[in-house]
């Protein structure tokens, strides 16, 4: 809705004319009525201005500095086109007036007492003397410049030689002079004209306030002054080009003006960063409302970084609002102000803040507010207004990043969905526009179409919603989308079909090149109007074939049935195009018509474009396009030249990328080897290790024979671009590849679900699952192949050109650490560091930010799919990747900046946060791979951080205690690790307002399992630790946060749950606050990088520790392995100590006067008793093995699941022994037959 006009006293503003007697030209009485048409247009809010004077004019202007000076009282009479000119300015006045305005026209006494003033809205009446009317004079100088519409886009910006001659116009709307002119022959039916329009124009449901008879009388000399049109003019053209380009010049000044109110008039030229609205400072924990307006960009961007759909409460409290304690200490009661209405011109429009906050932000912010406002279900500017020019742009690439996922109506059978990037996506948009008056609030209409009766959301910021009614300054012209997308669910979903709706915002009389805009890229145009007599524009204006429905409220009024027909034969309409509104009828019923007509388009229209498409209709309107400037287009150029080449991300990978395929993977296996040496046997240690030493080199060597891939090359050499065509490129790439990695995975997904329905397709099946794991193409595969370029090059001479070309990458990736790019830490493919890359990497990071080099490092650990991502994305404002389902592979870490002046506070200067690959996967359920993975992952991190976020899905505290049950054991024999980090649980989707006393028993529970876990693993380990305390700390009462659901309500149209926002929220401000108290142990980046090596030295020295599922299972099994090692041995040794009585008793056999078939046969009998004895021995160990698992007591439950590894080790190796005991029994009957041979036949 438009805003509402100047205040009564506001409205006299305008004009305070002086005293002036100069005879009129001969053009005055027309010239009069068009500076009365032209200040009419320039009150309108969202009106244009008039075109720039030619050249001819501005030299006639050269002089006419005065143009709008006091001027002496006149008593002239007007021209014979004085009075018909004044009338049809006057009705222009009137119709022209915008929507929502409060209208004072039909107060009584206002009628009475401004006789005279009416007439001199004309140049026609008595003017008033005295003191009141100077008074009022005064006010309507004023009015001339505040009264005109704030948000009023020019269309043509005065050039150097218009603002030069403005420069001595600073009077321009000055007070003219009283006039005694006698009226026209037609000033007063021109004046009951003027009283009727002025009346018929109120806007439907704005305040009336003709009723009071205070006001009445209040205005005298007002109308007259708004228009003050009684002065003579000097020149036939000089008061209207003088007032055109004021205009211009005042719109300038009022964004100005206006950026300046906000605090961000230094960032209209020096855009605002992310690094600017992410830094960590006071106001990131300050919950003091906003006090000026030069607190609410900030105060909606903290917000809105947070999704919190509060955002745009852009309310502030002043002083002057304060408080009125006083009011009870009085006696009397006042009812003075009882029906005084707040004045909203104080406040500032939710509109006006985000127009503002676009128009000075860079790409990065514009796109982190569009997706971040996507989430919140708020609409996105698709054509944001310049304001100082009759410019607008298409906001494609602040819509870039945000992706969509929906089930339209024929996926609702098979549970499938739709996953696009929205700008990709070809969908018919339906728009909604507004001609002249319109009683029926367009946005809130708005609201209510695309919103359930059960689950009512203010998608469009309206008249009713706190602060919009405040007058826009800004924003008209701004063009805002959103887009209805179906869940599949008919009960549910409102259109089966996805649709996007823009929405106007002002007169499409006033903008008109937007207008063309939608009606080229939509199915449907909606025009809300009221008078039927704009029907008559409408239909000069080019449509582009677009159906047009006309939308009103016609109350009582019966329209012109027969100019109707006419309108709409030429407009082409039908009886079905033609949606009114009737005093009497429901509005439900109404907005239920309304859908019907919206839903006819969506199902019939052929007509679908995307919002990359329209990019071309914007070309041929001369709309600027946000993606067009150079740096961005020479970014996009290098990364299709990239991402043009992928068909196929598996092929791609292993012929682009082939460092990091099969050979990293066999270097991680030969460097986990050459610390655990489990495959050494019976060799060499140091020549087992010289082999694995060798085995890498020749691996490295085999890398660096490869040639770098032309994808490599390009990708390098992108990088090396100045610092913002270097951003914007990564951001395209970033972009490419996820579209190309969810298609490929769209594919796999359908080819995977038809596979599964036949149990035959085994085989098959298992393919799939491994491509599905493998097929992810994003930016870190790049980086990671950088990585190995780099590892593998330190193994070439110092003076190689291959080394010295590689050189400078650990600086570059440093770099871009700084711009707030993510960096991978741990590899999630191959389980491994890339330790020398990583380290040179932090090393150049130190160098660059020493000695303001102290951090401390945030980590979020948790199961997959519960949410890690999410969390830190709305707790610090970033973007890690998020989808259902494993996202996230290894570790990212990312650095926020923290304000110079909170830096002493936090006692840091930068907040490292660590996202981690979501821990017991399903995958690794399956294939029984990625428990050691796990442990190491979370010992790592832990280990690592001052801060450990332990995110559970549910308020179930026991589904991440293997994890942290292996990590207490590993940093205990881990002596180097000398860190104690702080334990934070975060409970997710709990929604009971009373889950934390609840649940209070629960972890009272937990924290006596980690105490006794604690002791246990101590004692073990030979370690003095008697609490979990003593290791972590954690605190059972503060160290617990419970945070409701995400969405509030169905997905996709679901917007993010306040709840949600607010606790998050709170856990930030936990985060932080206390550091200003206290220290965590923020330490260095040279102490961080030294710590992450140590750490990984250590976990892949801990082979045994890592192999078990947690720390109470490996005590367990320590037991079960000392009672099967006591059982075997003593087998082993009795099997040992029979083998040597039984050969002792074979080669005693000439003592015993044996023959050769004696022998035979004694050979035969003793290997039938070893037979008997293995068989017996056998059992007699499994009965043990029963006997142990079948105890109620202690920890055997915990290994239960080893009873079927340990029954096939004694098989093993009874069967061991038994070939044993028969080679040594063969090899004493030869001894034996070879000696008796010698006595008897030699």
């Amino acid at each position: 809705m438009d805003s509402p006009p100047p205040t009564t006293e506001q409205s006299s503003t305008d004009c305070c004319q002086g005293h002036q007697t100069d005879p009129p030209g001969p053009q005055s009485s027309t010239d009069d009525t068009n500076i009365q048409q032209n200040t009419t247009n320039g009150n309108d809010k969202g009106q244009r201005d008039s075109p720039p004077p030619t050249t001819e004019q501005k030299g006639r202007n050269a002089g006419n500095c005065s143009a709008d000076i006091c001027q002496g009282d006149q008593t002239d009479p007007p021209g014979p086109q004085s009075s018909t000119d004044d009338t049809n300015s006057q009705q222009n006045t009137t119709n022209e007036r915008d929507k929502g305005q409060m209208d004072f026209s039909s107060s009584k006494t206002e009628q009475g007492s401004n006789a005279g003033d009416c007439a001199a809205n004309r140049c026609q009446g008595d003017q008033m003397k005295g003191s009141q009317s100077l008074t009022d004079d005064t006010n309507s100088q004023e009015n001339t410049t505040n009264g005109r519409d704030k948000g009023q886009m020019d269309i043509s910006p005065p050039t150097t030689e218009q603002k030069g001659i403005n420069a001595g116009n600073c009077s321009a709307d000055i007070c003219q002079g009283d006039q005694t002119d006698p009226p026209g022959p037609q000033s007063s039916t021109d004046d009951t004209n003027s009283q009727q329009n002025t009346t018929n124009g109120r806007d439907k449901g704005q305040m009336d306030f003709s009723s009071f008879e205070t006001e009445r009388g209040s205005n005298a000399g007002d109308c007259a002054a708004n228009r003050c049109q009684g002065d003579q003019m000097k020149g036939s053209q000089s008061l209207t080009d003088d007032t055109n380009s004021q205009e211009n010049t005042t719109n300038e000044i009022n964004l100005e003006s206006f950026l300046k109110d906000l605090g961000l008039e230094q960032h209209y030229r020096k855009k605002l960063s992310l690094q600017n609205i992410l830094q960590i400072d006071k106001k990131t924990i300050d919950d003091e409302p906003a006090k000026c307006k030069s607190h609410l960009p900030w105060h909606f961007l903290k917000k809105l970084m947070m999704v919190n759909v509060t955002a745009r409460n852009v309310k502030y409290d002043s002083d002057k609002n304060s408080n009125d304690d006083g009011m009870s200490e009085n006696t009397e009661l006042d009812f003075n102000d009882l029906f005084d209405v707040a004045n909203s011109e104080d406040m500032v429009n939710p509109l006006d803040v985000i127009t503002a906050l676009f128009l000075c932000s860079d790409g990065f912010v514009q796109q982190q507010m569009a997706l971040k406002m996507s989430m919140c279900q708020f609409p996105v500017p698709l054509l944001l207004p310049s304001c100082d020019s009759q410019q607008c742009t298409l906001m494609l690439w602040a819509m870039r990043d945000i992706v969509k996922q929906y089930r339209p109506e024929a996926l609702s059978e098979s549970k499938d969905f739709t996953e696009e990037r929205i700008v990709l996506s070809n969908l018919p948009m339906v728009s909604f526009v507004r001609l002249g008056e319109c009683s029926l609030s367009k946005s809130e209409t708005l609201n209510k179409l695309l919103s359930n009766s059960q689950q009512y959301h203010n998608i469009f910021v309206h008249h009713n919603m706190e602060c919009g009614d405040s007058p826009r300054r800004i924003s008209n012209g701004l063009t805002e989308i959103t887009w209805y997308l179906p869940c599949g669910n008919k009960n549910i979903d409102i259109f089966s079909q996805p649709v996007a709706v823009a929405n106007l915002r002002g007169d499409i009389e006033s903008f008109e090149t937007q207008y063309a805009f939608l009606c080229q890229a939509s199915a449907a145009v909606f025009v809300f109007l009221d008078k039927l007599d704009d029907l008559s524009r409408l239909s000069k204006k080019q449509h582009h074939q677009t159906q047009i429905f006309l939308v009103g409220n016609i109350g009582d009024k019966f329209p012109d049935v027969t100019f109707l027909n006419q309108v709409t034969k030429t407009l082409g309409l039908t009886k079905n195009n033609l949606l009114f509104k009737k005093n009497q009828e429901n509005y439900a019923n109404f907005i239920k018509r309304l859908r019907e007509a919206v839903s006819k388009v969506i199902s019939k229209t052929e007509r679908k474009m995307s919002i990359e498409q329209m990019a071309n209709i914007a070309h041929e309107l001369r709309i600027w396009v946000d993606e067009d400037f150079p740096e961005c287009q020479t970014a996009k150029q290098h990364a299709d030249a990239i991402t043009a080449e992928i068909q196929d991300t598996l092929t791609f990978k292993e012929e682009q990328l082939p460092l990091q395929g099969q050979i990293w993977k066999e270097l991680t296996s030969l460097e986990k080897e050459e610390f655990r040496l489990q495959k050494l046997g019976s060799e060499n240690i140091e020549k087992r290790k010289s082999d694995l030493k060798e085995k890498i080199d020749t691996l490295r060597q085999n890398q660096n024979s490869k040639d770098f891939s032309n994808a490599m090359k390009s990708f390098i050499t992108a990088l090396s671009l100045p610092q913002i065509e270097r951003n914007y490129f990564l951001k395209w790439m970033q972009i490419y590849l996820d579209d190309v990695s969810r298609i490929k995975l769209s594919e796999l997904r359908d080819l995977y679900e038809e596979k599964r329905k036949s149990s035959e397709n085994k085989e098959e099946i298992k393919q799939l699952d491994q491509q599905l794991t493998n097929s992810s193409l994003g930016t870190e595969h790049f980086f990671r192949e950088m990585g190995q370029m780099y590892e593998a090059s330190r193994f070439l001479p110092e003076t190689d050109p291959s080394r010295q070309q590689l050189k400078y990458l650990p600086e570059l990736c440093a770099q871009l650490l700084m711009d707030g790019f993510p960096f991978e830490l741990v590899d999630g493919d191959a389980s491994n560091i890339p330790l020398q890359w990583v380290s040179d990497v932090l090393s150049q990071l130190n160098e660059i930010v020493s000695p303001k080099n102290k951090i401390l490092v945030v980590t979020v650990l948790g199961v997959q799919s519960t949410g890690k991502s999410t969390l830190l994305n709305t707790m610090f404002g970033v973007q890690f990747a998020v989808s259902c389902g494993r996202c996230t592979r290894g570790a990212f870490m990312l650095l926020i900046k923290v304000h110079e002046e909170f830096k002493t506070v936090l006692n840091c200067d930068f907040i490292v946060i660590i996202d981690t690959e979501g821990l017991k996967s399903l995958e690794g359920a399956q294939l029984n791979k990625n428990r050691d993975y796990d442990n190491k992952l979370a010992t790592l991190v832990v280990g690592m951080s001052n801060i450990t976020i332990t995110n559970l899905a549910t308020e179930n505290l026991t589904e991440m205690k293997d994890i942290l049950q292996i990590v207490l054991h590993a940093f205990l024999r881990v002596r180097e690790i000398d860190k104690k980090p702080k334990c934070i649980f975060v409970h997710q989707n709990v929604s009971s307002a009373a889950a934390h006393e609840k649940n209070t028993q629960a972890q009272d529970h937990l924290l006596k399992l980690l105490n006794e876990l604690t002791q246990t693993i101590a004692q073990t380990d030979q370690k003095e630790c008697k609490s979990f305390s003593d290791i972590m700390e954690y605190n059972p009462n503060t160290g617990n946060f419970f945070i409701p659901g995400l969405w509030n309500g169905n997905p996709p149209m679901a917007p993010v749950n306040v709840g949600y926002s607010e606790a998050v929220y709170e856990l930030k401000k936990s985060l932080i606050q206390p550091m200003e108290n206290v220290d965590f142990g923020a330490y260095s980046i040279c102490k961080f990088q030294s710590c992450l090596k140590i750490l990984w030295d250590a976990i892949k020295h801990e082979n045994l520790l890592l192999s078990f599922r947690d720390s109470l299972e490996t005590v367990a099994h320590n037991r079960l392995r000392t009672e099967f090692e006591d059982w075997d041995n003593k087998f082993i040794n009795e099997v040992k100590q029979w083998i040597t009585d039984a050969e002792t008793k074979i080669s005693n056999r000439k003592s015993n006067n044996l023959t050769k078939s004696e022998t035979k046969k004694l050979v035969k009998a003793l290997k039938k008793t070893a037979t008997i004895m293995l068989s017996d021995g056998e059992r007699k160990i499994l009965d043990n093995l029963t006997q142990y698992f079948s105890q109620t007591e202690g920890l055997v439950h915990l290994v239960t699941g080893y009873r079927e590894n340990y029954e096939k080790k004694v098989k093993k190796d009874r069967q061991g022994l038994e070939k044993l005991v028969n080679t040594r029994l063969q090899m004493a009957e030869d001894i034996a037959l070879k000696r008796y041979y010698r006595q008897n036949y030699v």
